[in-house]
C-alpha cells in the first residue's frame, strides 16, 4: 500500500495529520455544534440537532446586532486613523536624513507588546482616579475634575480606539514605508520638472504607488479588529452596560459565562463571514490599485 504513495506525499503526511487534528477537526466540530443547543453544563445536548434555530435567534437578537454594529464602527474608525497616522509616520521617516534604522526600530515597538499588556497599560492610563491621562489634563488646567473614561460608554469606546490605534499604527507605517523605499524616483523627478507642487506630486504620483501596500495593511488589520477581544476584555470587559461589547467579547460571554456554546459558535461563524467580506473588499481594492499602477507606470 505504502509503495503506491509517492515519497513527497509520505513526507508531508505527518504535517497533514497534525493540521487535521489541530485545525480541521475542531473547525468541523464547532460548525456542527452551531446547529445544536449545546450547553457546557449539559454535554448530552451536543447530539441534539436544532437546525438553524441558533442562527434564527441571532438574527432577532438586538444585543448581537448592537455588538455587530459596534464592531463595524470600531473597525472603520481604527482603520482610517491607523491609515492616516501610518502614512504620516512613513513619510516622516522616509524624509529623515539620519537615523532611519533607529526610527524604523522605534516604530515597531508597539507591535512587540501583547494585546493583554496593551489592555492593562491603557486601563491604567485611563483610570479616573490614578490614570496618567486625567492627571495630565488636571495638571495642565484643561479640566478640574476626573473624567470617567472607562465608565462612560462613549468615552470607553474612545479609549479602546486609542489603544487599538497605538498598538497597530506601526503595521501601516512599516508597509507604507516599504512602498516608499521601493518606489522609483524617476516619476517624482518628472513631476517636479513639469512644475507640480509637493501636494500634487504626493497626490498623483506617490499616493497611488503606496496604496497597494496600504490595502495589504488594511486586510491584515481588518481581520484583527473584526476579532478584537483581548484589549476590550481587559479594559472594559464589554461594559459599562455592554456599551463596548464587540462580537467576540459577546461570543466569549455567551460561551463561557452563559455556557451556551452552540449559540456562541453560531455567532462566531457570523463574525467569520464579516471578516471574509472585508477581506474580499480589500483584495478587490488591492487588485484595482495594482492595475492602476500597471497602467500609469
Amino acid at each position: 500500500m505504502f509503495r503506491k504513495i509517492s515519497t513527497p506525499v509520505l513526507l508531508l503526511l505527518p504535517a497533514f495529520v497534525v493540521l487535521a487534528a489541530v485545525v480541521l477537526l475542531p473547525l468541523l466540530l464547532s460548525l456542527y455544534s452551531s446547529f445544536t443547543p449545546f450547553r457546557l453544563t449539559r454535554p448530552a445536548t451536543l447530539w441534539v440537532w436544532a437546525g438553524f434555530r441558533n442562527y434564527e435567534r441571532i438574527l432577532s437578537d438586538g444585543v448581537f446586532w448592537a455588538a455587530f454594529v459596534r464592531t463595524i464602527v470600531l473597525l472603520t474608525i481604527a482603520l482610517n486613523l491607523e491609515m492616516l497616522l501610518g502614512l504620516g509616520l512613513a513619510l516622516l521617516v522616509n524624509k529623515a536624513t539620519r537615523g532611519k534604522r533607529i526610527l524604523r526600530t522605534i516604530m515597531m515597538f508597539p507591535m512587540m507588546f501583547s494585546p493583554v499588556l496593551v489592555g492593562f497599560q491603557f486601563k491604567f492610563m485611563f483610570n479616573d482616579n490614578v490614570g496618567l491621562v486625567n492627571n495630565a489634563l488636571q495638571s495642565l488646567g484643561l479640566t478640574d475634575q476626573a473624567i470617567p473614561w472607562l465608565i462612560d460608554g462613549n468615552l470607553a469606546l474612545f479609549a479602546i480606539v486609542v489603544a487599538e490605534v497605538w498598538s497597530s499604527t506601526s503595521v501601516f507605517a512599516i508597509l507604507i514605508l516599504a512602498g516608499l523605499l521601493a518606489m522609483p524616483q524617476e516619476p517624482v523627478e518628472a513631476a517636479k520638472v513639469d512644475g507640480c507642487t509637493a501636494w500634487q506630486t504626493f497626490r498623483y504620483v506617490t499616493l497611488p504607488f503606496v496604496m497597494p501596500f496600504a490595502y495589504i495593511a488594511m486586510t491584515i488589520r481588518s481581520l484583527d479588529i473584526a476579532r478584537a477581544y483581548d484589549i476590550v476584555k481587559i479594559m472594559t470587559d464589554g461594559g459599562p452596560a455592554r456599551r463596548t461589547e464587540l462580537i467576540w467579547t459577546l461570543v466569549g460571554r455567551t460561551a463561557y459565562s452563559d455556557a451556551q456554546m452552540g449559540l456562541a459558535n453560531a455567532m462566531a461563524y457570523v463574525s467569520i463571514l464579516l471578516s471574509i467580506l472585508f477581506t474580499v473588499y480589500f483584495f478587490r481594492k488591492l487588485a484595482a490599485a495594482r492595475t492602476q499602477i500597471g497602467a500609469e507606470w
